[in-house]
């Protein structure tokens, strides 16, 4: 059987050894499995031609928007989708909606970007296939800075109180990111991407390992740096996540009993047995985050690109450790290491006096959505991503 695979598939037989049956073949199909509404929405424009394809557009946007009832006779897969999109799934509080998720804004945004520049997506650009379809699809380091800034405001609206409700900014982006990934495996199909190497692309695979880095990666490298969360909180963020799950389409067979850390390294050690090792263009990318986030550095810290760049290398392998730095290209920052790790303990002693008292906390926690409100806002001139508020 092993004999006979496609080059890069993954070995059932190995995997079912170490995970079990049932989990070994989850993650087989998952290398091939898309995202079937999504998909089917774009089936619908392509084969509408020009003008139709043009129509079914603005009636998805305006769905999106404004929700499946502001349309009039929607398409089959259009209304499959936005049906879904709109509803809460079984088990998940739909105070959720409301509420956001709140442990994450128990520290300042510029904790959140640090956390995705150098941790979420550093470690997404590891995947071999992600890495690929990026430079198939032409997004790849000349997009670097773009990728960052989108990702990062999707990232905070979404997460916002009432981000997930639909027709708010952040369920918008959401369903906009989720098209993007249908549009995005079409043009990888039409540009050759080698699916027996890599899997379909943007593939469930690939979308679960994401999630997990918005998750545990992120809520682990934030730990680092002082900012961890109490083990009910960690709870309250999984579940928040699973809501954001399915509005972006993964598949709930995949994440739905994850709820804690430990849950996460399970499904996060199966999603890296089927993962190859860096691709150069993965190198590529992690050099390109790097500098992009340096020069943003530099005018809110007063850092020159050059010593930017040393710390973010110096959070990365704080966050990742030495192999997965140097898998993806990064030189050590020894010094740095060092003053980063020295300041991780002194945010991590402020933290604790904070959570002494529940006032102070939800004070800290106010400010922090009033800070992201702030960074979301038409106002070109107004604070960066990388601005730093509250406690």
């Amino acid at each position: 059987m092993t004999a006979t695979r496609p080059p890069g598939a993954p070995d059932r037989d190995a995997l079912a050894a170490r995970f079990g049956p049932r989990r070994a073949d989850l993650a087989v199909r998952a290398r091939t499995a898309g995202d079937p509404l999504a998909d089917a929405v774009v089936a619908e424009i392509r084969a509408a031609g020009r003008e139709g394809g043009r129509a079914l557009t603005a009636a998805l946007q305006r769905g999106i928007r404004d929700g499946l009832a502001s349309l009039t006779g929607p398409s089959p897969a259009l209304a499959a989708l936005l049906t879904s999109a709109e509803s809460v799934p079984a088990g998940t509080d739909p105070a959720i909606l409301d509420t956001g998720i709140r442990p994450m804004f128990t520290a300042p945004p510029a904790v959140h970007t640090l956390s995705l520049s150098a941790g979420a997506l550093l470690r997404t650009y590891g995947s071999p296939s992600i890495a690929v379809l990026l430079g198939t699809t032409g997004r790849l380091v000349e997009s670097a800075e773009r990728r960052l800034t989108e990702t990062g405001t999707w990232l905070l609206a979404a997460t916002l109180p009432g981000g997930m409700r639909p027709g708010s900014p952040g369920y918008v982006g959401t369903l906009q990111v989720r098209m993007l990934h249908a549009h995005m495996r079409v043009l990888a199909r039409d540009r050759g991407l080698d699916e027996a190497l890599h899997g379909t692309p943007v593939n469930q695979v690939d979308l679960v390992r994401t999630w997990l880095d918005f998750t545990l990666v992120s809520m682990r490298a934030e730990a680092t740096i002082g900012f961890g969360l109490t083990p009910a909180e960690t709870t309250e963020v999984y579940a928040c996540w699973q809501l954001l799950a399915h509005q972006l389409g993964i598949d709930p067979e995949l994440v739905r009993d994850v709820t804690s850390h430990a849950d996460a390294e399970e499904l996060d050690a199966l999603v890296t047995a089927v993962t190859g090792p860096p691709a150069p263009e993965s190198r590529a990318l992690a050099g390109a985050l790097i500098g992009a986030v340096a020069a943003l550095l530099v005018q809110p810290l007063r850092l020159p690109v050059p010593q930017g760049r040393r710390l973010l290398q110096a959070l990365a392998r704080r966050f990742h450790g030495a192999a997965v730095t140097t898998g993806l290209g990064l030189r050590r920052s020894p010094g740095w290491e060092v003053a980063v790790a020295v300041l991780g303990r002194v945010i991590a002693v402020q933290r604790r006096w904070v959570r002494r008292s529940p006032a102070s906390l939800e004070a800290a926690r106010v400010r922090n959505i009033a800070a992201t409100r702030a960074l979301l806002t038409e106002d070109r001139g107004g604070p960066s991503l990388f601005e730093t508020h509250g406690a």
